[in-house]
């Protein structure tokens, strides 16, 4: 089953709760965290989490672009994470953060750059509940999405079957109606969806529309 995960840098900054009400058909709601370090740009703390968490029941999916994630995982998971994804990246010990954060009840999940090759990530797979392959450079929305990152998803796919895993494959950047087959056509099993969503003038349809074309991709 394709999931859709609108994510919320995309929302209007001053009614993000509004935002996301305006979405009770979303499968999870995708927070991208980001620290002007690891990637160019500032955006949400343990607060906004805190602040959804109050207000919805949504699996709120946590991506971590920081440097040293360690540093910020137990607060994300203290305010109400769900999931917490961290980038292979800038960290030297990616088995112990995958552990710390299942620890901390939240499902685990690894990250890796348009730059950065599936095998960096190939012996945690067995870690991890998702792989989140970004599709554009992180640090803004809006991008247009890098083909060359699909061969990554397929790749992946072929990994999961053949290692008898069952990790989901996310993707994250450039998603658009005209082209969210092909992203399912690859493989992914949770697609983020900002401007494509929140830009629509019904974001609870796109959404929809976003599942429906993925899914007959998928189905092809």
């Amino acid at each position: 089953m394709i999931k859709i995960a609108p994510s919320i840098l995309a929302a209007d900054p001053l009614r993000i709760a509004d935002d996301v009400d305006r979405i009770p058909n979303a499968d999870y709601i995708h927070i991208d965290v980001m620290d002007g370090r690891f990637v160019p740009n500032l955006t949400f703390g343990p607060s906004v989490v805190r602040a959804l968490r109050k207000h919805c029941n949504s699996f709120l999916d946590t991506h971590l672009m920081v440097e040293s994630p360690e540093r910020f995982i137990p607060d994300f998971a203290e305010a109400g994470s769900d999931g917490i994804t961290v980038h292979v990246e800038p960290t030297h010990h990616i088995n112990r953060l995958l552990q710390m954060i299942r620890e901390l009840g939240c499902k685990p999940g690894v990250s890796i750059n348009p730059g950065t090759p599936v095998v960096a990530v190939r012996e945690i797979l067995d870690m991890v509940s998702m792989v989140l392959v970004m599709t554009v450079n992180p640090g803004y929305g809006g991008q247009t999405l890098i083909r060359s990152t699909l061969q990554k998803v397929r790749e992946l796919a072929d990994l999961r079957s053949s290692l008898g895993l069952s990790f989901e494959i996310q993707v994250d950047g450039g998603v658009t109606i005209e082209n969210v087959h092909e992203y399912a056509a690859a493989g992914a099993d949770v697609i983020v969806a900002g401007t494509a969503v929140f830009g629509s003038d019904d974001p609870a349809a796109a959404v929809e529309r976003l599942r429906t074309l993925a899914s007959r991709a998928r189905q092809r």
